[in-house]
């Protein structure tokens, strides 16, 4: 270990200040553009030691979890707490924008789309025993040591304010250690233990139930993908359609994010009759492509299929909908596939669509929104896109993690 003072040049990637040496870039967590910091160094990594010069752009952490000087908290679920609304939305978009220039696209990238405290209905957290003491809360960063929550300025009020119903639950599993996926629906969380090794003993699950049934707005808790129990089926709304989410499934973290999203799809769509939404989920965009345009959704899992068939054929007012369960990575929608639909939505997993931009290059449909999570694997697929011909109309930046280094991005293209 060494220590130095440098100056902070930019932000990389993943948030961390960096700084350019004799010896190459040092990567410094919580130190901002412009600052001068003293430093802790371990190869290429800084641990700030003190500020000489602090940025105009650092602000006071809202959470106490971050650390109350914000330059090194505890819990590893936030990256930039400490920077300023207006450089730290100007970092979501700059990542974008590196990110096509990446592959050569010089198109307009519209302002971030911002998120704010408290809009995350979907939290993973970690559960530790420790003694007879439930622990709950994320994980530091680089460690696999549990940070108690006590408070969380991204989760939504329906998640942080039922800490003590979480930790009932888990302490009745009589388990040691596993993960919760909890999400805020319609009708109450939704839980998820996951991790669970070897499942609960009959008398666990029974102690989980009795727990359950003295709590209110739990509307379902399952272990390991099982229901075990469902007070109330879990319900999203995805524009007057409700679908019952799957125990574990996926949906947009926040709600305000999703619709934003949904919302440029559909008006880059117009009046397109016959819509193909691949890597459909459980029928984000297509439930509500739906209220104007008929909608073939196709997706891999299972039960996000038949989530989404149960949904729309419940659902009044639609245009048909009709669904297929298909892994595009191993079999892409071909351009005979494709001739049929007037336009495209793609949301694929961080991997991007590789395989179905290729052949979606080679088909006459003539609108295409992609929706991706990683710039840089949408970056690579609208290379692809546009050298089949496809011209990008916009790309926005949405910031669905606050405070996070992860930005969503949606992008309208036509022929």
């Amino acid at each position: 270990m060494s220590t130095q003072t440098v100056k902070i040049a930019s932000l990389g990637a993943k948030g961390d200040g960096v700084a350019h040496t004799v010896e190459g870039p040092v990567f410094v967590p919580y130190a901002l553009p412009g600052e001068t910091v003293a430093i802790a160094q371990v190869k290429n990594q800084g641990t700030i030691m003190s500020i000489a010069t602090a940025s105009p752009d650092r602000v006071e952490p809202p959470c106490r979890h971050f650390g109350p000087d914000g330059v090194g908290g505890t819990c590893g679920g936030c990256v930039l707490q400490h920077q300023a609304k207006a450089p730290y939305n100007a970092f979501k978009r700059q990542l974008l924008i590196d990110a096509l220039k990446s592959q050569g696209i010089d198109v307009a990238v519209g302002e971030t789309v911002e998120s704010h405290p408290h809009q995350r209905r979907r939290m993973v957290l970690t559960v530790r025993r420790r003694e007879k003491e439930i622990v709950i809360g994320i994980n530091q960063a680089e460690t696999h040591h549990v940070v108690p929550m006590v408070e969380c300025p991204i989760a939504s009020v329906g998640i942080i304010g039922r800490l003590d119903a979480l930790k009932a639950i888990s302490r009745a599993t009589g388990c040691d250690a596993f993960r919760i996926v909890v999400t805020e629906t319609v009708t109450g969380l939704d839980i998820s233990l996951e991790g669970v090794r070897g499942g609960l003993k009959e008398q666990e699950r029974r102690a989980v139930t009795n727990v359950v049934l003295k709590l209110s707005g739990i509307a379902r808790v399952s272990i390991n993908g099982e229901i075990l129990i469902e007070p109330e089926k879990p319900l999203l709304d995805f524009g007057g359609a409700r679908v019952v989410l799957p125990p574990g499934g996926f949906t947009q973290a926040t709600r305000e994010a999703e619709e934003a999203m949904a919302a440029m799809a559909i008006a880059h769509l117009g009046k397109a009759k016959r819509v193909a939404d691949l890597f459909s989920g459980i029928g984000t965009f297509a439930l509500r492509i739906a209220r104007k345009s008929g909608v073939h959704a196709v997706e891999s899992d299972e039960k996000a299929v038949k989530a989404l068939d149960q949904a729309a054929r419940t659902t009044q007012g639609l245009k048909p909908v009709t669904v297929e369960r298909r892994d595009l990575f191993r079999r892409p929608m071909t351009p005979q596939d494709l001739k049929v639909y007037d336009a495209v939505v793609f949301d694929p997993p961080r991997a991007g669509a590789e395989a179905q931009c290729r052949e979606l290059a080679l088909s006459p449909v003539r609108k295409i929104v992609a929706v991706s999570c990683n710039p840089l694997t949408l970056a690579r697929d609208l290379s692809i896109l546009i050298k089949g011909g496809y011209k990008v109309v916009s790309v926005t930046p949405v910031d669905q993690f606050l405070w996070s280094s992860h930005v969503e991005a949606v992008a309208l293209l036509e022929r």
